[in-house]
């Protein structure tokens, strides 16, 4: 009975979320199966987690102190001796039969990748061209399904290389197969940045758009470091300590650099630029704004931002932006 959970029920739970997120993700995938429906009560979902955190704050305000003391061994990244003895992660399944599910739900999820990124890519490189709403909306949905399906491709992982297996001899296939599944997520991110590319191509550079980039790299980085977990025998809270340093960092690089000043930059080449638009809704574009208004020989647009300029730039000291200072 425990071999038939395995082998059967483990497998089968897994396809069935990753069938969900691949088919919302691409047409052709989803029509390669009868339709799928996920129905929840979103209201109710969100009233019980509301409930559940409650409880937890309320339960973790008194117990965290000691917790953190007793338990501060769980954040090292590094596995105990004693922590290394492969065995079986719950009673009712052997080390065997686990070993056997994970290698079955991994080969399953391979072939299921492997269709989704061939039905993914066809819709976005062989279909025909699509109105600007048709191509925001697949845009959106495949980068949300891409993004989706790294997540759950990392925790599947996580849940499988948590312990006993990342010292399991006879693991190797284990191994071997989920590292082919991140190679082929590694695919799919790809694919959808260059969705994403194609994007801007037809429609122009924005905060959202440059943002789907920024995703798409942390969760190549997310890829990255669980083949290092899996490789070097790390532990699960090793993803968590080096993701949140990745992801500060990037926040800290993307905060050195003038991306309003560089969407406007490059949407001026356009024919199709709309001025207005980086006017009142890009931040620190005015260099740009106004070296096109030069170029265009555009006083009206000149005037306004001047008059701008002048108006950052006769705040009081604590309310000056330094990049008005910088603006002759």
């Amino acid at each position: 009975m425990a071999e038939n959970t395995g082998f059967i029920l483990i497998p089968l739970v897994l396809v069935s979320v990753f069938f969900g997120i691949y088919s919302a993700g691409s047409d052709h995938f989803a029509a390669l199966f009868t339709d799928y429906e996920l129905d929840l009560n979103l209201w109710q979902v969100f009233c019980l987690s509301v409930l559940g955190f409650f409880i937890a704050f309320n339960y973790w305000n008194y117990a965290v102190e000691k917790l953190i003391y007793k338990n501060n061994h769980v954040l090292d990244n590094e596995f105990r001796k004693d922590s290394r003895i492969p065995k079986a992660t719950y009673s009712f399944l052997d080390l065997d039969a686990e070993r056997m599910s994970g290698v079955i739900s991994f080969v399953l999820l391979n072939i299921l990748l492997v269709f989704f990124i061939i039905t993914y890519n066809y819709g976005q490189f062989y279909e025909a061209v699509k109105t600007p709403v048709q191509l925001s909306e697949e845009t959106h949905e495949r980068v949300n399904a891409v993004i989706m399906s790294i997540i759950m491709a990392i925790l599947v992982i996580m849940f499988y290389f948590k312990s006993g297996f990342n010292f399991d001899p006879k693991a190797g296939l284990l191994k071997i197969l989920a590292k082919i599944w991140i190679f082929l997520n590694a695919i799919l991110v790809v694919s959808a940045a260059l969705k994403n590319y194609e994007y801007i191509v037809n429609y122009a550079f924005t905060y959202k758009r440059l943002g789907v980039f920024a995703f798409l790299l942390l969760s190549l980085i997310g890829l990255a470091l669980t083949f290092i977990k899996i490789q070097k025998q790390k532990k699960n809270i090793f993803l968590v300590n080096t993701m949140i340093w990745y992801f500060y960092g990037t926040v800290l690089m993307c905060s050195y650099f003038n991306w309003g000043g560089f969407i406007t930059s490059q949407n001026m080449k356009r024919k199709d630029f709309a001025v207005n638009y980086h006017l009142t809704s890009i931040n620190f574009s005015e260099k740009a704004l106004l070296k096109y208004a030069d170029e265009k020989n555009d006083q009206k647009l000149k005037r306004t931002l001047q008059a701008k300029v002048k108006n950052e730039m006769s705040k009081t000291f604590l309310s000056k932006i330094i990049y008005y200072q910088t603006i002759k």
